[in-house]
């Protein structure tokens, strides 16, 4: 596969995001079929795997540190701090004493004594940016983790961390329908040689399979409270879906595979992590990277799915409110 580099290390252009094994997208498969992916994913040629404390609230961190065991050395991992669950509920807490004592938890529910990056899941905007930071620097001293990374920042917000330490990576909301980085993280992370790290490439399942029925998601499905897969959104965005899929027809790839070239076009400091339930579509989202797709079909997936074409807001409104990301001015939601 495409190799690009992130913290120093060279992994494959396509991680995995690991969340869905636990957390979000409805009831979670069995720890079976969960670590049976996470295998074949490591088959496969995956090493770049993506975690969270609040992904389960621990109880992702546990899965992947099961399935690590020996295999430890040969894994790029990555976890995040500063948002987890507390009695039962979602918490932003991003004061250097409670960073400290997640990675605590954190390195014990993986297994491991070291995470190669340590992201701050979001900036608590109570806390400056400058003691979160400082506080995973110190771990970086203490050799708990070898580098620090962001998500769902700002440009600005980036270049304040990164005077405090050097940060290795942004994870961000990026595909062909979510362009916010390219306002000006995009070309902030490649001035700072950070590589970005794209969440949710596949628009939560939508570039793979037009995910637009929220009839047919559980009530813990996060999409459900989405506006883009709210009605009239989510009519307006299957038709655009439906050109798409001829697109992929045209170049010879499913509708993943063609969103996933595309994002791997858009600069080689980016990496996406699509994460799955499905051992198919895992080995269709890998193969993403050894395709080549003409230029003039990528051009016109990122001119047929923009932030001009899509329809609806990506968050709720108090979703909205709790991250730093920059936002167009005007919004079709």
């Amino acid at each position: 596969m495409l190799a690009r580099e992130i913290a120093g290390r060279s992994v494959g252009a396509i991680g995995l995001g690991c969340m869905n094994l636990s957390h979000a997208y409805g009831h979670p498969p069995d720890k079976a079929d969960a670590l049976r992916l996470l295998d074949t994913a490591f088959e496969l040629g995956v090493r770049h795997f993506d975690t969270a404390a609040l992904y389960g609230f621990g109880r992702n961190e546990k899965l992947v540190g099961e399935f690590l065991g020996p295999r430890r050395e040969e894994i790029f991992l990555a976890s995040k701090c500063g948002m987890r669950g507390v009695d039962g509920k979602r918490v932003i807490d991003g004061r250097p004493e409670t960073l400290h004592a997640t990675i605590d938890e954190s390195l014990q529910n993986l297994r491991t004594d070291f995470i190669d990056l340590y992201y701050l899941h979001r900036w608590d905007k109570q806390v400056p940016i400058e003691d979160s930071v400082g506080a995973l620097g110190e771990m970086v001293l203490q050799g708990k983790i070898g580098a620090i990374g962001l998500s769902e920042v700002s440009a600005s917000t980036l270049r304040r961390a990164h005077k405090v330490m050097p940060i290795a990576a942004v994870q961000s909301e990026y595909s062909l329908w979510t362009r916010n980085p390219e306002i000006a993280l995009l070309d902030t992370c490649r001035e700072l040689r950070v590589a970005l790290v794209a969440f949710s490439p596949l628009a939560r399942g939508f570039l793979a399979a037009a995910t637009t029925d929220t009839e047919a998601m559980t009530e813990r499905d996060i999409r459900r409270a989405m506006p883009r897969f709210q009605e009239p959104h989510r009519t307006a965005n299957g038709q655009l879906f439906e050109r798409f899929e001829s697109l992929a027809s045209e170049a010879v790839c499913t509708p993943a595979q063609l969103a996933l070239a595309w994002l791997l076009d858009q600069g080689d400091h980016i990496l996406p992590i699509p994460g799955t339930r499905s051992v198919e579509h895992l080995a269709e989202n890998f193969e993403a990277g050894n395709i080549t797709v003409d230029a003039k079909v990528l051009d016109a997936a990122g001119q047929l799915i923009s932030q001009q074409s899509v329809s609806g807001a990506r968050y709720p409104s108090a979703t909205q409110a709790e991250i730093d990301t920059e936002e167009f001015v005007a919004s079709l939601g």
